[in-house]
């Protein structure tokens, strides 16, 4: 027992139930089951330790799948709103994508290609698979196992682990390499979010621009309708607060209301020097899991 040292393999293991998952929360409960099991029934003389865990972080992922529903983001829920639609009723937060502190599942050494598929939008897109298609795109194409260890780590056949990933492929292409972040395109969207000057903030976007807002389905796309809903209501986001952060391997941004108050998690998905989609989680229990305080008095930040 006095061996065991699953702690060097917990943020590698915890992207992996991650993508596997779609939630946080749950890949945190998939690792320290995973490290429980390990602990029952550790022997330093069966052979590597780190297969060994994500067999069982595999077997702990398969389980938890079993029956529960598919995660998704409000794309995939329904189509886009028009301007002065009702949000309508909020789902369970077991319905959705929830994000992710870059800390807890990317390694700072990780290849782009890492970073990538935890985006929200490719782990949502992972949940359409069935789980041990999935296990086998993320194995192959994210933590570049090869076809003989993906096989092993299931107990199947390379030919299945294969096949499985050709059909994978088909349904989801392999992550690819976003770049960097375009740091003064962030501190323009923050200065404009923040003066609450729409003109500026929606020409920081693409013109095919998403904006959701969980646990709601509604959502709108294209920079027109995003600006006509932020000119037709503005008290919500008027004399807002953000502080940055960092999710899903990308920028995000906790907002404070007015009064001060954790209102939202915002997470951005930037493509070529625009910003393509803003998730707005409207669920103030993320700032903990992200280390944000609960109101912008303890919050810091670091003028771009």
């Amino acid at each position: 027992m006095t061996d065991f040292d699953g702690e060097r393999h917990r943020v590698e293991l915890t992207g992996y139930c991650y993508r596997m998952l779609g939630s946080g929360f749950e890949a945190e409960d998939a690792v320290q089951e995973t490290f429980v099991r390990a602990w029952r029934t550790y022997d330093a003389g069966r052979g590597p330790l780190r297969p060994w865990l994500f067999r069982l972080a595999t077997q702990v992922c398969l389980d938890m799948l079993r029956g529960a529903q598919r995660r998704a983001l409000a794309m995939d829920l329904a189509p886009p709103a028009v301007p002065g639609a009702a949000l309508g009723e909020p789902l369970p937060p077991g319905r959705w994508v929830q994000p992710v502190p870059d800390e807890r599942v990317l390694d700072p050494a990780d290849v782009a290609v890492g970073r990538e598929s935890v985006r929200l939008a490719f782990v949502a897109a992972l949940q359409h698979l069935p789980p041990r298609q999935r296990a086998v795109l993320v194995l192959r194409d994210v933590l570049a196992w090869s076809a003989a260890e993906t096989a092993a780590l299931l107990d199947t056949t390379v030919a299945s682990v294969n096949s499985a990933l050709q059909r994978a492929r088909a349904r989801l292409p392999a992550p690819g390499d976003g770049g960097d972040v375009d740091e003064d395109l962030l501190a323009r969207y923050l200065s404009a979010f923040e003066r609450y000057d729409v003109t500026a903030l929606v020409a920081l976007l693409h013109e095919d621009a998403t904006s959701s807002m969980p646990p709601f389905t509604w959502w709108l796309r294209g920079r027109a309708d995003i600006a006509a809903v932020m000119r037709a209501a503005p008290a919500p986001c008027a004399g807002s607060r953000l502080v940055p952060a960092r999710a899903n391997g990308g920028p995000a941004f906790a907002r404070y209301a007015a009064d001060g108050a954790a209102f939202a998690l915002v997470v951005l998905d930037v493509a070529a020097g625009r910003v393509a989609g803003v998730t707005t989680y409207l669920d103030p229990g993320l700032f903990p899991f992200f280390g944000l305080p609960m109101s912008s008095g303890g919050a810091r930040r670091t003028d771009r």
